[in-house]
């Protein structure tokens, strides 16, 4: 069965909530092992900093206003802090589209972090035209990263 129609907006204050558990939801689909539910207290409070501070709050829905993905992007960093895709949604062109959003909304080249052991969002960000430039340790979970830009040209 097809994924019906789609389409970006802002987020508003009322759509942090519905975000919080679309995050939850796909993040313990890619790490089981770690407890995100634990962190919703976090993703709410960064949802407000960055809403007051310059930055976007990016949701995809279908026409029935139930949420497939959200994109959270600091355009003064040039940079994509969060992006995630429902499980159900995955594969229907929701991260592709957040994602080019990102990239028009930024003046620099497009930046982000991905844990080296994620390998499906990896493989999406090669794709795109991002490339490798630094490796590292994300100071939440400890896990590997890399941080990569991107390269090719804006969509």
């Amino acid at each position: 069965m097809s994924m019906p129609p789609f389409h970006l907006r802002l987020a508003q204050e009322q759509d942090y909530a519905g975000l919080t558990t679309l995050w939850v939801e796909t993040w313990r689909e890619t790490f089981p092992e770690i407890d995100f539910c634990a962190r919703q207290a976090w993703l709410l409070k960064h949802f407000d900093t960055m809403a007051g501070g310059g930055g976007l709050i990016l949701l995809a829905e279908d026409d029935a206003h139930h949420l497939l993905g959200v994109a959270t992007i600091d355009p003064q960093r040039n940079t994509l802090e969060q992006l995630a895709v429902a499980p159900e949604a995955k594969g229907k062109g929701i991260a592709k589209a957040l994602l080019a959003e990102a990239k028009r909304s930024c003046a620099g080249p497009l930046q982000l972090d991905v844990n080296q052991d994620n390998g499906r969002a990896l493989r999406f960000y090669e794709r795109e035209g991002f490339v490798k430039i630094a490796d590292g340790v994300n100071a939440t979970s400890g896990r590997k990263i890399w941080t990569l830009r991107f390269a090719g040209t804006k969509d």
